[in-house]
C-alpha cells in the first residue's frame, strides 16, 4: 500500500463539474493499493498517518499531528502510483490492485480513518477526477505499508 501524502490549506475534487469533496486544513492522501495489500496494511498505514507530525507547533516546529489540529482529509484513490516506468516509457500498471478488489480496501481504508473521528472526504473511485489542492509548505511525503516479500 502506497500513499502520497500532502499538507494543505484546502483542497477539492471535482467529478463530471460537481465538487464531490473539500477539505479545509488537512492533508490530501493520495492512495494506492498492489495485489498482496490487506486490512494489516490498512491498519498500519491509518495509525502511521493520524500520528505523522507535519503539522506547525507554536514554534513553527513540525511538531503537531492531524489529530492533534483537528484536520481533514481528503481521500484519492490512484493506482498510478504503482507505475512501472523501468522498461520503456509507457508505464505498466501490473502491480496496482486491480478495480473491484481495490475498491473494497479503499472503501476500508476511508471507514478506518472515519472510526478515529477524522473527517474524511473522497473522490469517486474509478472517476476521471480533477483535483485542486493547495500544497501549505510544500510538504509532500510518501508512505509505504511495512516491507513485504518481492512477490508483488
Amino acid at each position: 500500500m502506497r500513499l502520497v501524502v500532502q499538507r494543505s490549506l484546502k483542497s477539492s475534487v471535482t467529478v463530471n463539474g460537481q465538487i464531490v469533496g473539500s477539505i479545509k486544513s488537512g492533508l490530501v492522501v493520495l492512495v494506492s493499493f498492489t495485489h498482496s495489500d490487506t486490512v494489516d496494511d490498512i491498519n498500519y498505514l491509518v495509525n502511521k498517518l493520524l500520528k505523522l507530525r507535519i503539522f506547525d507547533d507554536e514554534n513553527g516546529i513540525m511538531n503537531k499531528s492531524l489529530l492533534d489540529i483537528n484536520g481533514a482529509i481528503l481521500s484519492i484513490s490512484q493506482f498510478t502510483l504503482y507505475a512501472d516506468t523501468n522498461r520503456g516509457n509507457r508505464p505498466s500498471y501490473i502491480k496496482a490492485m486491480k478495480g473491484e478488489e481495490a475498491l473494497k480496501l479503499y472503501d476500508l481504508w476511508n471507514q478506518t480513518l472515519k472510526e478515529h473521528n477524522i473527517i474524511v472526504e473522497t473522490g469517486i473511485f474509478g472517476a476521471d477526477m480533477l483535483v485542486n489542492i493547495e500544497n501549505d509548505g510544500p510538504i509532500t511525503i510518501i508512505l509505504e505499508s511495512r516491507i513485504k516479500n518481492d512477490k508483488e
